[in-house]
């Protein structure tokens, strides 16, 4: 059993309705609607009827749902323990990322790790598009470098790392590209080159959904890799928000990046579970980015 069907079966059934579900896990309503008809396959059962009133349980639907809670806490209890068990006799902290052009504070802070734990190495691991927590939600990493804020990070420890403006990426030859700063509102109505959309939260946090007063984003490209995104906006398929680290290190001709006012600043931080039994490890990773949050960094 793929536990992924399981807690979108469960996100389903206790909110009723398919879009707050998807908004819940960070997925796109066609991405969820694949995974409940997997699950039912899987099952050979129909889990919900569904209307435009929202999704109802079926007699089957209703005994998995009483049940499923506690098989996903119970397997999460599992994973977490054993993995960090195995982690530990290997003398390896894993640390899970879903930053973007912060690398150089992620290198300083493993190295200053290495020199606080001797014979310890980090393993860094990619967070999927789809775990806002890096990893930490479903126990596979120890500690986590996340762009802040967000989703579920009330229930983590978080101590903030970064702060810095947004900036907003242009083709050169666009109506704003000669201004020194832009007002956030004069690109209310401009195509964005966004994320895919099975990326979510973090599609949505670089349109800033949360700051258009509800006016959706008008997305023109879609990129999925930087080259994609520095091709899209060079090309004048559409502008984007950036943070001030990926305009230092994603430079490309015919791409202009310019402050903007009246968004939120972009803020990075370092987050791992709370609680007393925090390994000591854990911490030292902590104060390590801390210490090379402090560090200036080369050619700066």
């Amino acid at each position: 059993m793929d536990t992924r069907l399981l807690r979108c079966f469960t996100a389903v059934a206790q909110e009723g309705d398919l879009a707050r579900a998807a908004d819940r896990l960070f997925l796109s309503v066609p991405v969820l609607t694949r995974q409940l008809r997997r699950l039912e396959t899987q099952l050979g059962a129909e889990l919900f009827t569904r209307s435009r009133a929202g999704m109802a349980l079926t007699d089957a639907g209703a005994a998995l749902a009483a049940t499923a809670p506690a098989v996903l806490d119970a397997w999460a209890a599992a994973l977490c323990s054993t993995r960090g068990a195995a982690a530990r006799a290997d003398r390896v902290l894993r640390v899970g990322f879903v930053t973007d052009g912060a690398e150089g504070l992620g290198r300083r802070s493993v190295a200053e790790f290495a020199r606080r734990r001797p014979g310890w190495r980090v393993r860094l691991t990619q967070a999927a598009p789809d775990d806002p927590t890096g990893g930490l939600a479903a126990g596979t990493v120890d500690a986590a470098l996340l762009r802040l804020p967000f989703p579920g990070q009330e229930g983590l420890d978080v101590e903030v790392l970064l702060t810095e403006p947004r900036r907003v990426a242009l083709p050169a030859g666009h109506r704003l590209a000669a201004y020194e700063e832009v007002d956030f509102a004069e690109l209310l109505d401009e195509p964005f080159v966004a994320a895919p959309p099975e990326s979510g939260w973090w599609r949505d946090y670089w349109l800033a959904a949360d700051e258009r007063d509800g006016r959706p984003a008008k997305v023109g490209a879609v990129a999925r890799t930087v080259e994609e995104w520095l091709t899209a906006i060079a090309d004048g398929e559409g502008v984007s928000l950036a943070s001030a680290a990926t305009a230092r290190a994603c430079r490309r001709p015919g791409v202009v990046y310019r402050p903007v006012r009246g968004v939120s600043p972009a803020r990075v931080g370092v987050a791992h579970a709370p609680g007393a039994q925090v390994p000591q490890e854990v911490r030292d990773f902590v104060q390590a980015c801390l210490a090379a949050r402090d560090e200036p960094e080369v050619g700066k």
